[in-house]
Parts: structure tokens; C-alpha cells; sequence
């Protein structure tokens, strides 16, 4: 609670800067992931799937310094499918190649820096890294029994990109998930976090 207290006062905050002095824009964004589950313990294997991403992006960059800050709200499906077949536990209780759905709501914040200062060059391409973290809660999530879901989790992101004429972004992602995404029943510490490369392209408007 006290993390979800601290993301809203910085929402707060962003959204109360003065627009006069910063540029202020949004648009859809989308694109694929690809996660794993990393697991405490190397008990089984895990296959990474591919899953997808959708929402809004916000940016508010401050005008001759190159930073700024970037939000968004975002459905976003990860998972994989976890081996469970693997070990006597699960596999007397049935249990196979498990694909584990997991979706959420993402809220990402992220600091930013885009080189805009190229000679003009900017105009047509200018790269951009940014970082921060970001908070998902869980919406839904597939029926597998030996599985126990966690409400959400908070995970750090980092990544690199490009703005191409001034309206359209693409980047590219790494996301480390900081808390457990679910547990298994049987093994009460038999925990994961998930782990994610995406791909976005985000028009603005």
C-alpha cells in the first residue's frame, strides 16, 4: 500500500506541473511481450510465451533539457507455460505443460531523456532512453489449481527507443518483476516473478 500510496502522489504531482513550461501529449499504444516466470528454485522448466500489450501513453517532456516523464494505463497479457510435469509432486496429481495466462492492468512511470539536439536531424529520428517502474493488477488469469495468484505486482523497467517524424515511438523493454506473480499449492515457497521483453509502437497525437 504504501508503494500504490507513493506512484499516486507522483501521478499527482506529474498531472499538476505547469503545462506552459512542458509539453504535454498522449496517444494509443501497443505491441507484443514475451515473458518467463523465474522461480525460486530450478525445480522445472519454463517456456516463454508470447503475449501482448494495448493502452494509453502519456509524455511530458520539459522543452531544452531533453527530460521529461512518460505514464500510461495499459492491458497488458503475460505468462508461460511451466513444466510442472517434470516433478513426481505435480505429475501424480495430473499435472503437465501448464500454460499459466496471467493479465493485467499496467501502470508504467517512467524518467526519460531524448537527445533533441542533433541539428535538425531530431526532426526526422531521435533516440530516447527511459526507465522507472511499473505497477500491474491482476484482472484475470487462467484455471490452473496448482496455482496460487498473487492480486498484482510491481516490477522495474528499463529500455531504449526512437521518435520518427515527431508522432510515432517505437521502443523496446526489459521489465524485472520485483514481487511474486504466483505460487504453487503444494510448495507453499515455490514462488515466481515474471520477467518481460516487450516491443511498443505508440502514436501521439
Amino acid at each position: 500500500m504504501k508503494i500504490l500510496f507513493r506512484i499516486i502522489l507522483i501521478l499527482i504531482a506529474i498531472t499538476s506541473v505547469n503545462q506552459a513550461t512542458a509539453q504535454f501529449r498522449y496517444g494509443p499504444t501497443a505491441g507484443i511481450d514475451i515473458t518467463t516466470l523465474k522461480f525460486k528454485q530450478d525445480l522445472v522448466s519454463v517456456d516463454q510465451s508470447l503475449g501482448y500489450q494495448a493502452g494509453v501513453q502519456c509524455e511530458m517532456m520539459f522543452p531544452g533539457i531533453g527530460f521529461g516523464i512518460d505514464f500510461g494505463l495499459m492491458y497488458d497479457q503475460r505468462g508461460a507455460t511451466v513444466n510442472l510435469g517434470e516433478k513426481k509432486i505435480w505429475a501424480s496429481e495430473g499435472y503437465g505443460k501448464e500454460r499459466a495466462y496471467l493479465h493485467y492492468i499496467a501502470i508504467p512511470i517512467d524518467l526519460r531523456f531524448k537527445w533533441t539536439r542533433m541539428n535538425g536531424l531530431e526532426d526526422y529520428v531521435a533516440p530516447y532512453v527511459f526507465g522507472g517502474p511499473v505497477l500491474s493488477i491482476m484482472a484475470a488469469h487462467s484455471s490452473v489449481d496448482a496455482f496460487k495468484y498473487a492480486g498484482g505486482d510491481l516490477g522495474v523497467q528499463a529500455g531504449l527507443g526512437f521518435e520518427i517524424m515527431k508522432r510515432w515511438q517505437v521502443q523496446a523493454s526489459y521489465t524485472w518483476g520485483m514481487t511474486y506473480s504466483l505460487k504453487t499449492k503444494l510448495l507453499d515457497n515455490y514462488s515466481a516473478r515474471n520477467r518481460t521483453w516487450s516491443v511498443r509502437v505508440t502514436r501521439y497525437f
